[in-house]
């Protein structure tokens, strides 16, 4: 057993390194909660009828006054503070999966033929990345975001604010990917079997996503795990602000955004709870990407 561990070295590794392990732990607990949510929540908070005011403000089973059947207490609706972290991030979740996925799948065509191609379909690409990258992230996606706005029309945009805000986080990631992907695609362009596949005559696109893209997906899968991280806080940071999704969307961002009007009155957990929640998942993302990143690059251990 031990030498089938040793032969597979990112195991090895894994079972070697109690942050990861631990980090581990809390993504995959967190992540099945949220998809799990209308399972193990008690209610829904969607809908209306599942909660009553009357059980608002109610704090953690802990303090005084506290319910032993809202084990972290309830907003001022009476949600059960649990069930809208369930639901909340389940939302954000499923947003920065979403916009991961786009950004990845942009990125990285770009980044590929941009490297592959060369001259001036790589040069405009890069001087196009070379902005984005003078730009923060958040003020990109304000950008997309507020165009989406003014060319949506009035009626559909409520209906459409995941998806826009989805859109706007992935059209602000989309850099790293096609940068990493750029670079690895130059270093394979002098490799043997991609010289070998051209002389075959093979389509450009298949020597692209057949014989180079599965040879730098190392460095892409640190990205992705990175960036995953960054969609969701991206999409906390927009609706905190009042910008990404609106208050009957209970996302994290939303719930820490309600949580603030709470603070100095003495309701601390209906902001610290959402809080810390997403922290921890935040941390927990980047700690495993930091490992998949040392997986993948033996000189950083």
């Amino acid at each position: 057993m031990i030498a089938l561990l040793k032969r597979n070295e990112a195991l090895w590794l894994f079972l070697h390194s109690p942050a990861a392990m631990i980090a581990a732990i809390v993504a995959i607990a967190i992540i099945l909660g949220a998809a799990f949510a209308p399972w193990i929540a008690l209610v829904d908070p969607y809908d209306l009828s599942s909660f009553s005011l009357f059980d608002g403000l109610l704090p953690p089973v802990w303090e005084d006054g506290g319910n032993p059947k809202y084990l972290l207490g309830t907003d001022d609706q009476g949600r059960d503070m649990i069930s809208s972290i369930l639901y909340g991030a389940r939302l954000s979740l499923f947003i920065g999966l979403a916009a991961m996925a786009i950004a990845t799948v942009l990125g990285v065509s770009l980044g590929l033929a941009a490297g592959y191609y060369g001259g001036r379909f790589d040069a405009i690409v890069m001087r196009i990345a070379d902005v984005q990258l003078a730009l923060p992230a958040i003020l990109t996606a304000l950008l997309i975001d507020g165009i989406a706005r003014g060319l949506l029309p009035a009626d559909i945009q409520q209906e459409l604010r995941v998806w826009v805000l989805t859109l706007a986080i992935a059209l602000s990631l989309w850099v790293n990917f096609a940068r990493t992907a750029r670079a690895s695609t130059l270093v394979q362009m002098n490799k043997d079997y991609v010289q070998a596949a051209i002389m075959m005559g093979q389509r450009p696109i298949r020597i692209m996503f057949v014989h180079i893209f599965p040879n730098i997906l190392g460095p892409l899968l640190v990205i992705m795990t990175v960036d995953l991280a960054s969609a969701i806080l991206l999409e906390a940071t927009l609706s905190f602000l009042g910008i990404g999704l609106p208050a009957d969307s209970p996302s994290l961002g939303t719930l820490i955004r309600i949580g603030m009007q709470f603070l100095l009155s003495g309701e601390w957990w209906i902001l610290w709870i959402p809080t810390l929640f997403l922290v921890a998942l935040v941390v927990s993302i980047n700690v495993l990407g930091d490992f998949l990143r040392d997986v993948f690059n033996p000189r950083l251990r």
